[in-house]
């Protein structure tokens, strides 16, 4: 028998609102911060396209150890305590990154990036399941809005700090700063969610059914293809379109700030012409925004190519997570993690599969593999019914 905690809120949805678009905020920017620096930290260990997609796995592979927990710890302990302690620990973990000086360590450093990372992202996206329920209309998608900001903001300040010549360690010290005493200020507003005693039971593990299962494989397709713009994008501008200096970040950039327009659309859009067909148009555009890329190989056409996947990767996962926090008889913090479980074996197998190929066909033809996922989302959510 479960028992669920009343959660009582003592702040105004307002107050609650801006609470979690800054935890959103903090986890974007520290997540750009270390995707913006990934092109110098790979020149700075002589790593091959290889090493780095093996180095790159190390990530996905922390946030998948701790998927089987970060569901079951939130709804043990509410999303509220579980997200202001992570947020603080990824803080601290981004800093490790800028100090690692082996492959082996930048390795184990973002694995623990992972660990964290997980319990950020579940626990945050719980946050803003519950704030949608509270204003009682659809808000999920302008949070993860947020992140995007946060991430065009981190991949500007990256730029910046790449043209001072500051190292990835002390950018990294700068950015932990900020997000930890951000994390001060605005924690105390956080939803108090609902709790289950039960879910202090971490042995079982259900393999994920049904609508989970569904939405799981179309987060599994997206999430390939924003892995691969979050860690190559800096690599095919260096590599493929042959920009040099500071324009090595503008592809990943356009890519962030046309992903966070989309979410700050996304709601809007969603209740004028459906879920369904939000998700299908946003299939295409990654398609055709990644062949353009791959086709017209140059700075104008490419550029133009990210930005075109920014807006079509923007609405898949947030309506995928609003989806699945509102199935009936789950958890919303596990349902998410389940969704989550699915769709990060694309993170997970999508930036190494890049590597590998990059190493045998170049960089463009991994581009292409990743552009047919798009399709692949176009399909398979015509034969779901998302309202």
């Amino acid at each position: 028998m479960t028992t669920i905690s009343t959660a009582t809120n003592h702040y105004s949805n307002l107050q609650m609102r801006i609470a979690v678009s800054v935890f959103f905020f903090c986890q974007g920017i520290c997540f750009a911060s270390w995707a913006s620096r990934i092109p110098d930290i790979k020149t700075t260990l002589h790593l091959s396209e290889a090493a780095l997609g093996s180095i790159l796995l190390a990530l996905p592979a922390g946030q998948l150890t701790m998927m089987p927990f970060s569901g079951k710890l939130v709804t043990r302990f509410g999303s509220k305590y579980v997200l202001r302690l992570a947020a603080v620990g990824y803080a601290l973990t981004l800093i490790t990154i800028g100090i690692a000086n082996t492959p082996w360590l930048l390795a184990l450093c973002l694995y623990v990036f992972g660990l964290t990372g997980n319990l950020c992202n579940i626990s945050v996206n719980t946050q803003a399941v519950n704030a949608e329920a509270l204003y009682g209309r659809s808000i999920l998608a302008s949070f993860h809005g947020v992140w995007s900001t946060a991430g065009f903001t981190g991949a500007l300040v990256g730029l910046l700090m790449m043209r001072l010549e500051l190292v990835p360690m002390y950018h990294f010290m700068i950015v932990a700063a900020m997000v930890i005493t951000l994390n001060i200020f605005f924690q105390k507003y956080l939803i108090l969610t609902p709790t289950s005693r039960t879910a202090s039971s971490l042995k079982r593990f259900q393999m994920p059914k049904g609508l989970l299962l569904q939405l799981g494989l179309i987060a599994f397709c997206c999430l390939s293809a924003e892995g691969c713009m979050f860690d190559w994008s800096g690599v095919y501008f260096k590599e493929v379109v042959k920009v040099k200096g500071e324009l090595v970040s503008l592809g990943y950039a356009s890519f962030m700030i046309m992903m966070a327009t989309g979410r700050f659309t996304g709601d809007r859009l969603a209740e004028r012409f459906g879920r369904t067909k939000m998700v299908q148009i946003s299939g295409v555009l990654i398609f055709v925004g990644m062949m353009t890329a791959v086709l017209f190989p140059n700075i104008i056409m490419s550029t133009i190519g990210f930005l075109i996947v920014g807006f079509g990767v923007s609405s898949i996962i947030p309506l995928v997570y609003s989806t699945a926090g509102k199935v009936k008889d789950v958890a919303s913090g596990i349902a998410i993690a389940t969704v989550s479980g699915v769709g990060f074996l694309g993170f997970l197998m999508g930036p190494p599969l890049i590597g590998y190929i990059a190493e045998l066909a170049g960089l463009r033809y991994s581009f292409a593999v990743i552009a047919i996922l798009g399709l692949v989302i176009s399909y398979m959510i015509s034969k779901l019914k998302l309202a």
